[in-house]
């Protein structure tokens, strides 16, 4: 079967790979559309020190199920589903306290075993989610990184009325927008240096948009929250010099949450942190949130349609990661349709 396969950092092309049967407990899922995404990026690159080449990448993916291995119950051959690419053993500590998304064996498809970019892949049947009928295949693809943004904002524990405060208008800062307001908060900032993410940030339902190079970030926030400081701040840019103008935007018992992975430290004055007894949460992954995101969805409280910017043939994969890489303003979220289904 076909699928676009990263031999080496930097050596990537669509190939030729063998056919995946149903093991015992898994299902084999017909992929109907993947969306790229950064961390693909990363292990194209190399910067992923999880990866063991060769690899078939692809993590955000929905399908239609054609394989049912045995012992498995819950789904029939023509099933419509997305899959949680989480994988955990269910036993170690972490699992034991409800926080399977970091799981001491923990897996991910698409980066510690092959993944959506391909024909046909072999998955667990615990992670492939049925869809409500009428849920489009295309927008279910978009389940993972709406599970994200729900992740990171449960971790930082919103209360009614908290302001938000979102550094970074790429796709996970747009995501955080909508399951912002799909939580019920109206008062969302987003700050970026460029324009038309920030416009698409208000078209997506942020409250007030701060272009960082123009103006000064903390001069407004300051302005706007009457110098009482923001509850809720998500740095989705994933700079780590961002982390002390974070700290003093944050208001007293304020929360901030962390994605990404880059390694280099970041400066954390701890009086700053101590005196306003401020909660900082890093957030991997998802927690078990595919029900919830997949709920929101079917309710219209998220609309995943706004979130894609471009649709491409499999074969064209090369060329949208081009477009990606060098064009990143002109693109939200890329999904590749590998199965002609309807949606």
């Amino acid at each position: 079967m076909k699928a676009f396969q990263v031999r080496a950092p930097h050596e990537f092309s669509l190939a030729q790979v063998e056919t995946p049967v149903a093991a015992p407990g898994e299902v084999v899922v017909g992929v109907a559309y993947a969306g790229i995404c950064g961390s693909d990026m990363h292990i194209i690159h190399g910067q992923n020190a999880f990866v063991r080449f060769p690899r078939v990448t692809g993590h955000e993916f929905a399908g239609v199920v054609q394989e049912v291995g045995e012992g498995v119950e819950t789904l029939s051959v023509g099933d419509r589903v997305c899959v949680d690419p989480v994988i955990s053993c269910g036993t170690c500590y972490p699992c034991r306290i409800g926080r399977s998304n970091v799981c001491t064996h923990l897996q991910v498809i698409g980066v510690h075993r092959d993944g959506g970019f391909s024909e046909r892949v072999s998955v667990p049947a615990e992670n492939a989610h049925k869809l409500p009928e009428g849920m489009p295949l295309s927008h279910a693809a978009l389940v993972e990184p709406y599970s994200i943004a729900l992740n990171v904002l449960d971790r930082m524990q919103p209360q009614p009325g908290d302001s938000v405060l979102v550094y970074g208008a790429g796709v996970i800062g747009l995501t955080i927008v909508q399951m912002a307001r799909a939580l019920g908060l109206t008062d969302i900032t987003v700050t970026d240096v460029i324009d038309t993410r920030l416009q698409t940030a208000r078209a997506l339902g942020a409250t007030c948009t701060i272009n960082g190079q123009a103006q000064d970030v903390e001069s407004v926030m300051k302005e706007q929250t009457g110098g009482e400081g923001v509850p809720l701040i998500v740095d989705a840019a994933c700079i780590p010099a961002l982390m002390p103008q974070i700290v003093r935007l944050a208001s007293p018992a304020g929360r901030i949450g962390l994605l990404g992975f880059n390694a280099a430290p970041s400066d954390l004055v701890q009086l700053e942190m101590i005196k306003k007894e401020l909660t900082l949460v890093g957030s991997r992954l998802n927690n078990r949130k595919f029900p919830r995101v997949i709920e929101l969805m079917a309710t219209g409280k998220l609309n995943a349609q706004d979130l894609i910017s471009h649709r491409v043939a499999f074969d064209d994969m090369p060329e949208a990661i081009d477009l990606i890489e060098s064009h990143p303003e002109q693109t939200r979220k890329v999904l590749v349709e590998l199965m002609h289904v309807a949606g």
